[in-house]
């Protein structure tokens, strides 16, 4: 089995549990849980920021003197747009779950700053279709590139079956600027977590350098992850079978800015349509 893929935990309420140290990084923490309504987890962020995904169920956070509901919470992630909830460091919280198997995904990140909280809510997520033809998918940035955090992004990506995605293939582990200090691309570590449509489907990734030195293509399957720690990380969804990936990413910056394998830049701009079954999910669809 691949070093890269991370199984859950067979029959544990925390089915992943993921520190940085374990996965040989500097700052992704990541877990996911299945909470019984009225359950809570309660504590303090400590010197971390915290992101709460809404996989399915709804939930109620206390922070800082303020309360947030999900309320139009979806039933699972192929039923609408996740509600995502931002705690800076040193904050007590209370998450308490407001359904009956609610499924949370939580990413944690080293922080030294100082953040105000928010719940980002389905229907304020930006969607793009990013690709054509096979290649087409569709994007819900939940903390985008620009959000007032520190270091975290989230994106959710939705692919359907038998299509491309995270395609042409790029890469995001070395910083880099241009003569005026843009930059070109940041260092990030990236978690990819997958939900399936259906139990028996998968999906296929490549995780792979320049150099060869790293290039493994696994098979992944619902609720399974896989580290991206460098390299290029292309995915394709079995045929028959709607892909959902939840992506943390933490690193140099906060930012997407990525390179593009060279091999492949020609694809750019050769695309002829756009897939008719996006998108896949809306926040009409939530509650």
């Amino acid at each position: 089995m691949s070093d890269l893929l991370i199984k859950p935990a067979p029959d544990q309420k925390t089915y992943h549990s993921l520190t940085s140290d374990q996965a040989g990084w500097t700052y992704l923490n990541f877990e996911a849980k299945i909470l019984d309504v009225n359950e809570q987890i309660s504590g303090n962020t400590g010197e971390y920021e915290y992101c709460f995904v809404l996989l399915g169920g709804n939930f109620k956070v206390e922070a800082a003197g303020q309360t947030w509901e999900t309320r139009n919470g979806r039933k699972d992630v192929f039923s609408g747009i996740g509600h995502a909830m931002y705690l800076s460091r040193n904050t007590d919280y209370t998450l308490t779950a407001q359904s009956p198997q609610t499924d949370i995904a939580i990413c944690r990140v080293a922080s030294d700053e100082d953040h105000p909280p928010r719940m980002k809510r389905p229907e304020e997520a930006a969607i793009e279709y990013r690709g054509g033809d096979n290649a087409n998918r569709q994007i819900n940035s939940l903390l985008e590139p620009g959000f007032d955090c520190h270091k975290i992004v989230c994106v959710e990506v939705y692919t359907p079956s038998g299509n491309w995605s995270s395609f042409p293939a790029h890469k995001h582990d070395v910083r880099t600027e241009d003569e005026n200090g843009k930059l070109i691309e940041a260092n990030l570590e990236e978690i990819y977590f997958y939900k399936i449509d259906k139990p028996q489907g998968y999906a296929i990734q490549q995780v792979y350098t320049e150099d060869r030195s790293l290039d493994e293509i696994i098979r992944v399957h619902h609720n399974e992850a896989v580290l991206v720690p460098k390299g290029y990380h292309p995915v394709v969804a079995g045929h028959g079978y709607n892909v959902y990936y939840l992506n943390f990413l933490a690193g140099s910056d906060q930012s997407l800015a990525n390179t593009s394998d060279p091999d492949h830049d020609w694809i750019y701009g050769t695309w002829k349509g756009s897939d008719p079954r996006l998108p896949i999910v809306t926040a009409e669809m939530n509650g």
